[in-house]
């Protein structure tokens, strides 16, 4: 039998031992440890973003609901002061997923995550994780993250229920049993996709993409009865956006080539956003198609990263 190593676990400022100039940037550069521990899609854009005459530790997106995400660090234990941190940068960034990492959480700390999970309905996600460090042996230390504090996703369910109108509200319980099956499926099929773990009770799911901070790729029932495989592209910046959508028009040939098909794309005028998107029938009612979605949503999927990644090679546009 092969001999086993033993668990060693660190002080983590034996790792970073210094919160801004070790651990923030080093978050920042490896936000996949953070996703693993959430079970969402995110990415992390910027390090000490000003809100007021405050400096917020990072800011980004939450890919799998689709808005802004804000961390707030500290390598001790939680205080009250960072907690109010933690709400006055919420409000200035009009995030909907706030994390709070510390190296322990005190009980009344973690309660009042609690509380604010319940107040917010599933409107507002407030998530606590504990950082730590181990190691076996001589090996290089490696990041422990672990989750104190979540939202409670029945409130989540009843709060889009009760804001959706009746005929759309009948539908969450099918998005929901669709994407459990999509899902079920991708951690097997496409396992570096995505590492949303729960499913939406919504008609997308998006998941990352090369242009970090400006898009996402995206399955979704979309309207008239039809199925949409798409890269979308968003930001506040709608000139940024633009500009990306220009450069990628400007490879249309070759995109489409690797694609293996004509793509529609959407400036979409009226909005900030644009898409480059395929498109086929089906009704997430249609319960006994559901695998044959999913198998049209892989395939068509993996030919536009393809493409894009073709379009990337070529050096013409950033990632």
């Amino acid at each position: 039998m092969q001999p086993l190593g033993q668990l060693e676990k660190l002080d983590p400022r034996t790792v970073w031992p210094r919160e801004a100039s070790d651990f923030t940037p080093w978050l920042l550069s490896d936000a996949e440890t953070l996703a693993e521990v959430l079970g969402i899609d995110l990415e992390l854009t910027e390090a000490e973003h000003p809100v007021g005459g405050f400096a917020l530790d990072l800011i980004g997106r939450d890919l799998t609901n689709n808005c802004v995400l804000i961390v707030e660090n500290q390598l001790t234990g939680t205080d009250h002061g960072h907690l109010g941190q933690l709400v006055t940068y919420a409000a200035g960034t009009e995030a909907q997923t706030i994390v709070w990492l510390a190296t322990n959480f005190r009980d009344e700390h973690r309660q009042a995550l609690d509380f604010l999970n319940d107040l917010a309905a599933g409107d507002v996600r407030f998530f606590g994780v504990q950082v730590g460090a181990v190691r076996i042996a001589d090996s290089p230390p490696a990041p422990l993250f672990e989750l104190r504090a979540q939202p409670n996703d029945w409130h989540a369910t009843v709060s889009k229920d009760a804001k959706t109108s009746s005929a759309q509200a009948g539908r969450l319980p099918l998005y929901v049993a669709f994407w459990t099956r999509f899902l079920e499926r991708l951690s097997v099929e496409r396992p570096g996709w995505s590492k949303a773990r729960k499913p939406q009770a919504a008609n997308w799911f998006s998941m990352p993409c090369p242009f970090k901070g400006l898009s996402y790729y995206s399955a979704s029932f979309a309207q008239g009865g039809k199925l949409r495989s798409e890269l979308y592209l968003d930001s506040v910046d709608a000139e940024q956006v633009q500009k990306l959508f220009e450069c990628l028009a400007a490879n249309k040939g070759l995109i489409e080539e690797v694609y293996g098909a004509p793509l529609t794309w959407e400036d979409l005028p009226n909005r900030r956003a644009c898409r480059i998107a395929d498109y086929s029938v089906g009704e997430v009612t249609n319960g006994d198609a559901f695998d044959d979605y999913i198998d049209w949503f892989f395939d068509t999927g993996a030919r536009l990263r393809a493409a894009v990644d073709a379009a990337l090679a070529t050096g013409a546009i950033d990632a």
